[in-house]
């Protein structure tokens, strides 16, 4: 309750492997953040059917996005969060969008769990509302 009120609103975006999607936005639902697109890297056709019971009719579900395809989709939606793995985090930080790590949470988590809960509420606040993004600018922008 304490990190909804910051949290609520915000839009999020999630790329990462297997089951990492379905696990990890009912978590950002109960924070009140949208997730705008979401996909996979390595998934199987029932991957995507399962996560049609996660997503409104207005998300993006991406297969094996591009390096090229991410840049396009950061710059045109602009979340204000984007979840993945280690190798899309400095492409999403310097693009000014702020970045958590869903494959091994970045030096924090567990997230499972009640306990767990209240941590990753607290580094998606941190990630989201850090005053550092503040102070930089994306390529576009610039």
């Amino acid at each position: 309750s304490k990190f909804k009120p910051r949290l609520e609103g915000k839009k999020a975006m999630l790329f990462v492997g297997g089951l990492r999607p379905r696990h990890t936005m009912p978590a950002f639902h109960d924070l009140g953040v949208e997730i705008m697109l979401t996909g996979y890297e390595f998934a199987h056709g029932d991957d995507y059917q399962r996560t049609l019971e996660y997503v409104n009719e207005t998300t993006i579900i991406v297969d094996d996005m591009s390096e090229f395809e991410m840049d396009n989709f950061l710059e045109k939606y602009k979340p204000d969060l984007f979840g993945s793995g280690i190798k899309e985090k400095y492409q999403t930080q310097k693009s000014g969008i702020p970045f958590r790590q869903m494959h091994s949470w970045d030096y924090s988590g567990p997230y499972h769990g009640v306990e767990g809960f209240a941590v990753f509420a607290r580094d998606m606040d941190m990630a989201i509302n850090g005053s550092v993004w503040k102070n930089i600018k994306a390529p576009w922008k610039a």
